[in-house]
C-alpha cells in the first residue's frame, strides 16, 4: 500500500498535499483498493464552499457508492475534469492523476485534525486486524 510521506489523510482515507494556501485533494490508494473498479466520480464545482469532514464528491465503483469529505474547509479552485471521462485514474494514480480537487483553504488549524503518513499507516493496519 503506497502511502506517501509528504501527504496528510483523515480517517475516511482522504489525502490532502499541501502548497502554501492550496490543497490538493484525493482518495487514498487504500481506499481505491477497497472500492475496486472506480465508474463514476461526481466532484463539487469551481468555487464552491467545503466544510471540513462534510462531503465534497461520490465515488462509484462495481462495488458501492461512497462519499468523498473534504480534509479541509475552503473554496474549490478547480475540479480534476479528466476524471469524467477516465475515473479509472484514481485506481491507477490515485496521489497523482487521480486527484479530485484543488482548494484554497481558509482555516490553517484545521490540519491539526489530520495524520501524518506514519499515523496513518498505523491506523489502516489496526483497521485489518
Amino acid at each position: 500500500m503506497n502511502i506517501p510521506k509528504n501527504l496528510l489523510y483523515t480517517k475516511d482515507h482522504e489525502w490532502a498535499r499541501i502548497e502554501a494556501k492550496t490543497a490538493y485533494v484525493g482518495i487514498t490508494d487504500y481506499a481505491q483498493e477497497s472500492l475496486g473498479d472506480i465508474t463514476f466520480v461526481e466532484l463539487p464545482k469551481k468555487d464552491e464552499i467545503l466544510e471540513q469532514t462534510k462531503r465534497c464528491a461520490t465515488v462509484e465503483s462495481v462495488k458501492a457508492a461512497s462519499e468523498v469529505y473534504a480534509p479541509l474547509s475552503g473554496r474549490v479552485l478547480s475540479v480534476n475534469a479528466e476524471l469524467a471521462a477516465h475515473p479509472e485514474l484514481i485506481n491507477q494514480l490515485p496521489y497523482e492523476k487521480g486527484y479530485f480537487l484543488s482548494m484554497e483553504f481558509s482555516n490553517d488549524s484545521e490540519k491539526a485534525n489530520l495524520m501524518d503518513a506514519a499515523s496513518y499507516q498505523r491506523y489502516v493496519e489496526g483497521l485489518s486486524k
